[in-house]
């Protein structure tokens, strides 16, 4: 017999509930409907539905939406944590997935199939409870469901109503609303603060909703309600969004009305229409899942609907149990880097539009400065402050990729040029090194980011239709690449491994004319004291192959292959599924040693996207087996649904936190720029050639070995020393009279600047004919207003 009705009290006690934390980043489902009617996106890890974003996709909404199950003799289980748990994909490339929970006492099965409404903003799960020991009516089975409103737990309320004759479960928070209904009526329903007098508290203590509470206002609220069965072991359970109690209800509704049948067919025919559209770059293997496939659903299910082009890096918040609202950690934002390797993803799988739409929303936000934020929210709004010099040069790559690939002709081009010349001003006023690497820690002069600006320049000055532009352009790029080896690399031989020197991470950040990567001191991010700093001729990371990638270096320049020796002696891990690398010596952001999670320092594990990166240095090589093997490798490091991670765990297994060696560790999974790295990976082994890599770069540096006869000047690089032979160019913000001569201001002349056609003004002082030991002494009448600058500098000239 089942207990009475328990009373309804009008507030819930014990508020604001705990401090809200996220939940698990290890994905095994992300899905979203393809549909401008459907501004929802949901995820599911551990056989439950975590995080459902809306209306945005950089917009969470909730935390997670499980069952629990009460039976006889106080009997108590909680399907993500008493579950084994089983989620595919319906079918190969539409992300509407089948889950299997059951339980480890062997008591029950739930079975659930996952998506979204493609009509409206709703998600949507059929659900089956099936008894293995004793009878349904043994059981009662409660829908427990954690909002998360907009990115904070706390600060939200919930509340129980009616619509339309149906008993809700709503919850607001920051603006915006949602709803919970069922097909079944709901036997008995509470919302209460989280940790004290919510539905998980009550059942978990004495199996009942007693007392039942109508509101929780202002803290970590959670929605509780029993399941009717009656008879009927199945149900849809329909969770809806909206900008007001009534619209979320009423997408609760309508979700319910027109059933599961009509919102699954909808569903899948969206998906199939657009997978069919993609080149057919599927390696299938018998057993396996279609990796493609997983990989072109993943980046489309990370793309927003009412902002084209905006696609967020991950649907994940890497240690999310440790992560609170102080702290959202969550990678649902938009990186350009990131973004910029996502379109490459696209175009390689034949989404030619999705490309263009990513250069198109990139034009939109790009600062009017001429870069781009280190990583923002969809409209454009930073959340990070960094200036990362390679996000400022890859959307000018981009836009090369589309037009050499046909998809920009020379009228749509015309459209991105000023967004081209601004990025590409910034770089030469402002680089060539970075105030951040791509790993967002250290400045200085990494192989990866000058490979990407130096491309990016030779890009830009193609696509200009400026002579002058063109020509200032080149020679910057020329004038940076002759120095990458006096930045970067390190001629120190080891005779055990036959190296006579190799790149290491980054050069220090210092003036270019002294910087020595063989000298100086790198800080190590994320790291405890004594580990923080290490020499910087020891620290070395796969960064380096970006030199080739993009074409700066051939795979077969002795340094590069030396470098590679260097790399596998010291960052290569060898996994079940094959060889991973680390980023880079030292590297601190991972999990400890004992497996707790990051927490602002750590131990760097593995990144399966390397193996991808590999993978292409080794196919230019030529080297196609090598290459074919790393794909495998790549793919072996996925999850078993095919999600692939940005790390794996690369030591002893510790089961109590899920770590086994050689699967996902507890960051960010899915990576859309690892699955984005898979699909280049496969088109390029497809082609037979290196898909991204730009022709311009290899043409005038490893075919033309193009020299440079210049050295550059700034105030913001004020260089000291300049090779006797080398010309002086200096480049100024604005207008100026430059009054210079030799040693102590002998022959005294006055040269005029000269605009670049990129926003700065530069002035060439022809020295190649003095010796070593001789020296240039300048200074600045400032033009626009009249005035002398109160500085003298010296440059000297040295033997190169």
């Amino acid at each position: 017999m089942r207990p009475s009705a328990a009373p309804m009290l009008d507030f819930a006690p014990g508020a604001p509930g705990i401090a809200p934390r996220w939940t698990s980043s290890a994905k095994s489902g992300v899905g979203t409907a393809l549909s401008r009617h459907s501004p929802l996106w949901f995820t599911i890890s551990h056989g439950v539905v975590n995080e459902v974003y809306f209306p945005r996709v950089d917009s969470a909404c909730t935390r997670d939406f499980e069952l629990l199950v009460v039976g006889p003799d106080g009997y108590f289980s909680e399907e993500k944590r008493d579950c084994q748990s089983t989620t595919r994909q319906v079918e190969d490339g539409i992300p509407a997935f089948s889950v299997s929970n059951l339980s480890r006492d062997g008591r029950y099965r739930i079975e659930k199939h996952v998506i979204s409404d493609p009509a409206r903003p709703s998600l949507i799960q059929k659900v089956t409870f099936t008894p293995l020991v004793g009878s349904l009516a043994d059981y009662r089975v409660y829908a427990l469901l954690a909002p998360h409103l907009v990115n904070a737990g706390m600060d939200n309320s919930a509340w129980i109503g009616e619509q339309r004759d149906i008993t809700l479960l709503y919850a607001s928070g920051r603006s915006r609303y949602l709803a919970l209904g069922s097909s079944l009526p709901w036997r008995s329903r509470s919302v209460g603060f989280v940790g004290v007098s919510d539905g998980y508290q009550q059942l978990s203590r004495n199996g009942r909703l007693n007392p039942q509470y109508q509101r929780a206002d202002d803290g970590n609220v959670a929605l509780c309600a029993e399941i009717g069965f009656d008879g009927d072991n199945s149900v849809e359970l329909v969770v809806g969004f909206g900008q007001s109690e009534t619209e979320a209800g009423a997408n609760v509704g309508a979700s319910l009305r027109e059933g599961w049948d009509r919102a699954f067919a909808g569903y899948c025919n969206n998906w199939h229409d657009w997978q069919q559209s993609l080149k057919p770059l599927d390696q299938p293997r018998s057993g396996a899942i279609n990796a493609y496939r997983v990989s072109t659903a993943v980046l489309a299910s990370h793309r927003a609907v009412d902002r084209p082009g905006a696609v967020v890096a991950s649907l994940s918040i890497p240690w999310g149990p440790a992560k609170g609202d102080d702290d959202m950690g969550g990678y649902h934002l938009v990186w350009p880097r990131d973004l910029v390797e996502t379109a490459g993803g696209f175009l390689a799988a034949g989404d030619e539009r999705e490309a263009l739409s990513i250069l198109e929303y990139l034009r939109e936000v790009q600062l009017a400065s001429g870069r781009w934020a280190q990583n923002m929210w969809l409209d454009g709004r930073p959340y990070w402050r960094g200036v990362q010099m390679d996000e400022c040069a890859f959307p000018i790559l981009l836009a090369d990729l589309l037009r050499r690939k046909g998809v920009l002709d020379g009228t749509a081009l015309g459209r991105y040029l000023p967004m081209i010349r601004r990025a590409a001003g910034y770089i030469v006023a402002n680089g060539p090194a970075s105030r951040q690497d791509r790993w967002e820690e250290d400045g200085g002069y990494s192989p990866f980011t000058l490979a990407v600006e130096i491309a990016a320049l030779l890009a830009a000055a193609d696509l200009l239709d400026d002579a002058t532009a063109a020509t200032h352009l080149r020679e910057t790029a020329d004038c940076w690449n002759e120095q990458i080896e006096n930045w970067t690399y390190v001629r120190d031989p080891d005779p055990a491994l036959g190296v006579a020197g190799y790149y290491v991470r980054m050069g220090n950040d210092v003036a270019t004319d002294i910087a020595d990567a063989g000298s100086g001191v790198t800080v190590i991010r994320n790291q405890v004291l004594g580990k923080s700093a290490l020499p910087t001729r020891q620290v070395l990371s796969p960064d380096a192959l970006a030199l080739v990638r993009f074409g700066l270096r051939g795979a077969d320049d002795p340094r590069i292959i030396d470098t590679v020796t260097m790399l596998d002696a010291t960052l290569k891990v060898e996994l079940p599924q094959g060889p991973l690398w680390y980023r880079y010596t030292g590297d601190g952001y991972g999990e400890h040693e004992s497996g707790e999670a990051f927490d602002g320092t750590g131990q760097g594990r593995a990144w399966p996207l390397l193996a991808g990166e590999r993978a292409h240095y080794e196919l230019a090589g030529g080297r196609v087996e090598n290459a074919q093997s790393l794909l495998r490798t790549l793919e072996a490091s996925a999850s078993v649904e095919g999600l692939l991670p940005e790390q794996s765990w690369d030591a002893d297994d510790v089961p109590r936190r899920e770590l086994f060696r050689g699967r996902p560790s507890g960051s960010a999974m899915p990576l859309v720029w690892a699955h984005s790295e898979h699909i280049k990976l496969l088109r390029s082994l497809a082609d037979g050639a290196v898909f991204d890599m730009p022709p311009q770069t290899h043409a005038r540096y490893v075919a033309g070995k193009a020299p440079s006869n210049l050295r550059i000047w700034r105030l913001n690089n004020a260089i000291t020393h300049v090779p006797a032979g080398k010309s002086l160019r200096l480049e100024l913000p604005a207008p100026a009279l430059v009054h210079w001569g030799l040693d102590d201001w002998q022959q005294p002349t006055d040269t005029k600047t000269r605009e670049s056609g990129l926003g700065t003004h530069v002035a060439d002082l022809d020295i190649s004919n003095l010796g070593p030991g001789r020296a240039v002494v300048f200074t600045f009448l400032w033009q626009q207003d009249n005035r002398w600058d109160d500085n003298r500098f010296t440059v000297q000239l040295v033997s190169e």
